[in-house]
């Protein structure tokens, strides 16, 4: 029998979370500290691919956890494998810290980077898995928000310690100004695994390995405020149960139904979609944007920087709170049109009043000089992207990969849409520091143009998932209309089989699944 003290599902989802948080660790690690000459001196002021080479190693070592998270979740369950990332997280956030050259920094990311590649892809499964269908958005857009958190709060701590030993701008400035936040990002990763043994496991996990009476009970639980036979839960427990058995008479269990023409298409649509929500430019914008506010010509980029954090935080909310009424679907439309609007507005303006930076221990090669006005549009442009980002494609690229799939491949496909994500991830954080110095401000334009591509994508192939449960996945996706032809439905079919239940024209059998499970009478 699984026992846990934690059942509130916001409770679960919220600390599952902090998973996430780690990629927001990850992504804002190197920004504070570009700019500290403690940094600079103690690495040899490492530039084009060899800070693209520090970044991208992370990224790497998460492409790999992302790959094995799908055979690790099968084989231990969500929870422990959620469990086995945080401890990998503690061991590399350890090394990075104590850091004596640029090989032993690059082999801590990596091995920190498997834990996010495992706690990125498993993490929204696990949230998914254990939500309610009217506020499975909802929940895992947690994992979105604690990004948005561990971005802002590792970079304010990277702040706070540039200021150590005479702060960014003093030559002798102490290593200690990189190795304290490098250090201190081990401390959520402890809180993670600590914490998770006092959550359950996920009810579709258990019910897969034939734990029905644990199952049960996590569904009743988390749902059913502990009561076995409400009506809701009955319905749950009715659902997973037929789709489970449909699944084995189907054999459906293994990497090679990943490629059937069923399934293959929803793998490329969780693929395309997180491939996407990094060739946005998202991703540089958080890596690199003490780069870019050099280039625009700001005075104190750390501090202008950090607005943009708060605003991914702020602006993340609202998706939380009303994603499942606004729906996916037109979401991601709409952020693919307003982030190229931005970039391209933002490119236009650096490529019309900037001007080549000679100096070459610059990390930037094209600048704006004496452009208050531009200069502040330049910002402008760059906290709306963000702003964009937050609310649309930031928590909808986990939710949707992480509930169009069945079941049984469940975590092998979110695995395999994760790693897409850390394959253009790794790619961009080495490419963007040469890239940034060769053609300075066009990168600008070509992000913008792939968001033009993810917007006429997304419209001929991304479908309306909101309302509908785990196991209707296959109708939505199944129905041969096209997308944009969809129309929006009300209700799923969980309702259908709760309302029979609750008039009695409906009965289930739980008695012969489970041993302690012994209704007054039969429902």
């Amino acid at each position: 029998m699984v026992s846990a003290k934690v059942n509130n599902v916001y409770a679960i989802c919220a600390f599952a979370a902090i998973g996430g948080g780690l990629f927001g660790f990850d992504i804002s690690s190197m920004s504070g500290v570009l700019g500290t000459n403690a940094y600079k001196n103690y690495f040899d002021n490492p530039q084009d691919t060899r800070q693209g080479g520090i970044t991208c190693a992370m990224p790497a070592g998460s492409l790999v956890g992302a790959l094995a998270s799908g055979f690790l979740g099968d084989k231990v369950g969500r929870k422990w494998a959620i469990q086995i990332g945080g401890i990998i997280w503690i061991i590399g956030s350890i090394i990075q810290a104590a850091s004596q050259n640029i090989g032993m920094l690059v082999v801590g990311r990596v091995i920190a980077g498997l834990c996010v590649g495992i706690t990125s892809s498993l993490v929204p499964v696990y949230q998914a898995e254990i939500a309610p269908k009217e506020i499975r958005g909802r929940m895992v857009s947690l994992q979105q928000w604690a990004i948005t958190w561990g971005i802002l709060i590792q970079y304010f701590i990277q702040y706070g310690a540039s200021f150590y030993g005479g702060g960014p701008e003093d030559p002798h400035q102490p290593s200690a100004a990189f190795r304290i936040p490098w250090g201190i990002q081990a401390i959520p990763g402890a809180l993670l695994v600590a914490g998770l043994f006092f959550f359950p496991e996920s009810p579709r996990w258990l019910a897969d390995k034939d734990r029905w009476e644990d199952s049960l009970r996590v569904l009743a639980d988390v749902h059913g405020g502990g009561d076995l036979n409400h009506p809701k839960v009955l319905a749950e427990y009715q659902e997973i149960e037929e789709v489970i058995r449909f699944e084995r008479e189907e054999a459906i269990s293994s990497y090679a139904e990943l490629t059937k023409p069923r399934i293959l298409k929803r793998v490329v649509l969780g693929m395309s979609i997180q491939m996407w929500s990094q060739l946005c430019g998202m991703n540089i914008m958080m890596y690199y944007i003490v780069y870019v506010m050099e280039g625009a010509g700001i005075k104190d980029p750390l501090l202008t920087s950090s607005i943009q954090y708060i605003i991914n935080v702020v602006m993340t909310i609202p998706a939380i709170m009303w994603m499942d009424r606004w729906g996916r679907r037109p979401t991601l439309l709409l952020g693919s049109f307003g982030m190229m609007t931005w970039l391209f507005i933002s490119g236009s303006i650096q490529g019309a009043f900037g001007e080549p930076e000679n100096d070459p221990s610059k990390a930037v090669t094209w600048k704006m000089v004496d452009k208050e006005t531009q200069s502040r549009a330049v910002v402008a442009c760059s906290y709306l992207f963000v702003a964009t980002f937050a609310i649309t494609w930031g928590p909808v690229s986990w939710t949707m990969p992480a509930e169009i799939f069945p079941n049984k491949v469940r975590s092998k496909a979110v695995s395999l849409s994760t790693a897409s994500n850390w394959a253009w991830n790794c790619g961009l954080a080495f490419a963007v520091p040469p890239l940034l110095r060769a053609i300075n401000w066009k990168m600008y334009m070509i992000f913008g143009a792939f968001n033009g591509c993810a917007l006429v994508h997304m419209f001929l192939t991304a479908p309306e998932t909101k309302g509908k449960t785990l196991e209707e996945m296959d109708d939505v996706f199944d129905s041969g209309i096209p997308v944009w032809r969809q129309q929006p439905t009300t209700g799923s079919r969980l309702d259908a089989i709760q309302k029979d239940i609750e008039q009695g024209n409906l009965k289930v059998n739980i008695g012969h699944k489970t041993e302690e499970v012994k209704p007054e009478k039969e429902t």
